[in-house]
């Protein structure tokens, strides 16, 4: 039966960035289904984005988007730093070891402005979401983290009487950069305690992995059977279906996305070391924003060993999802974190999409190696020798239309669609 949905979701073009994708693909996907989705986001006049992709605006058409004010709360962590940029997860654009003012900031950050400093917009967004429920009610509101803090405005959705599902795009607490914001005990029970409140007031728990689902179920006593898993995934539309196989003079691996020091790095120069030492040449072309300790790695081992580097910078997702299909293999990287085997990029789904094949760095057991396994699509490795070896037997080509056909956005939004009766 169609119902009718709000979305609530800080990252909304001109929002770019992975964060973006899950909801403004599988909104889409709803509504070819046959169900009547809203979006309630920030305008982007208030908003704070790490990244902008103006190109994703005419995928919204069709979809009503309520935009409200927010209160800014990243402008004095600017002043406090003087840097201009907004931090990526992870601090990907400020790596390395931080001065005293980023960690000042990053105290304030993460003992202050609980859960997140983008909490300024709930109260505009509570306002906004139940002024459109009074005018024509909802069967359901989706909140998708993070920011986390959007979490909050569904439990007060729910206190007013409304319907409530929380989607977890990674964890809360566990998340891997959490440390990085020097949390006192008392914040980390504070966090907790918000988390704790979240999981078991939900109706349901939308996440995308069993390995999250296996984090946070932990998290409280009798939740478990409320979890839905619902991965990322692909629009097909995205990709040329007529791409020609890739023809470059040098082999070539492209990787997009963020590249921080948490990646298994060493291990990635020790494969291409060997690699190039054994076979020749090779091209490494990186879009995004890696890293300054990652860029001035890999320029170095470019000048011992016959390694082209290509860095791009920040790409529109077309754009991206072009040099996916232009390269002859992928490299795909899962932080060297604990808790790690859970951890599905985005960027995975999108791997799978190409038809590219995928190789890299990664947890062998972990939910992303045993995905690339089914769809017989690549393989992650966690020794360095091995992987060079396997690197140069590796196919070229990835996975199959049949086989990566049940990550499509609108396979999942049926998977997705199918509790909604439930």
């Amino acid at each position: 039966m169609p119902k009718r949905i709000l979305i609530a979701t800080y990252y909304w073009p001109p929002a770019g960035g992975p964060g973006v994708q899950r909801w403004l693909k599988t909104a889409q996907a709803l509504r070819k289904l046959g169900h009547d989705v809203e979006v309630l986001t920030v305008d982007p006049a208030f908003a704070v984005y790490p990244l902008r992709d103006e190109s994703l605006n005419s995928e919204t058409k069709g979809i009503i988007v309520h935009r409200t004010k927010s209160q800014d709360w990243f402008s004095a962590y600017q002043k406090i730093t003087g840097r201009k940029e907004v931090p990526f997860s992870g601090f990907a654009n400020q790596a390395g070891r931080p001065g005293p003012l980023q960690r000042i900031s990053r105290w304030i950050r993460g003992n202050f402005f609980l859960p997140d400093p983008r909490r300024g917009w709930n109260r505009y967004a509570i306002a906004e979401a139940l002024k459109q429920h009074a005018l024509n009610p909802f069967d359901l509101v989706i909140t998708s983290g993070p920011p986390h803090s959007t979490h909050l405005i569904g439990l007060e959705l729910q206190q007013r009487g409304l319907d409530w599902w929380a989607d977890f795009r990674d964890p809360w607490t566990d998340i891997y950069y959490y440390r990085m914001f020097y949390p006192s005990a008392w914040a980390r029970r504070a966090d907790s305690s918000m988390e704790r409140k979240v999981l078991q007031r939900a109706q349901r728990v939308i996440v995308v992995s069993d390995d999250l689902k296996r984090m946070l179920a932990a998290k409280s006593p009798g939740i478990e059977g409320k979890f839905v898993v619902i991965p990322n995934g692909f629009d097909p539309a995205d990709f040329k279906a007529d791409a020609p196989q890739p023809n470059n003079a040098v082999r070539t691996l492209a990787y997009t996305g963020t590249l921080t020091l948490d990646y298994p790095l060493e291990g990635l120069y020790q494969a291409l070391r060997a690699y190039c030492q054994a076979h020749g040449a090779l091209r490494l072309v990186i879009a995004g924003r890696p890293a300054q300790e990652a860029l001035d790695s890999l320029k170095a081992l470019s000048a011992e060993i016959p390694l082209e580097l290509e860095f791009k910078g920040y790409l529109a997702h077309s754009e991206s999802v072009a040099l996916l299909q232009s390269a002859d293999t992928l490299l795909l990287m899962i932080p060297d974190l604990p808790n790690n085997k859970g951890i599905l990029t985005g960027k995975l789904f999108e791997y799978l999409g190409s038809g590219r094949p995928v190789w890299g760095f990664g947890p062998t057991e972990g939910d992303a190696n045993l995905i690339l396994e089914s769809c017989r699509a690549g393989e992650l490795f966690e020794d360095p020798q091995a992987a060079a070896l396997a690197l140069a037997q590796w196919p070229s080509e990835g996975a199959g239309t049949q086989a990566r056909g049940r990550y499509t956005r609108l396979g999942l939004a049926q998977e997705l669609s199918a509790y909604l009766d439930k």
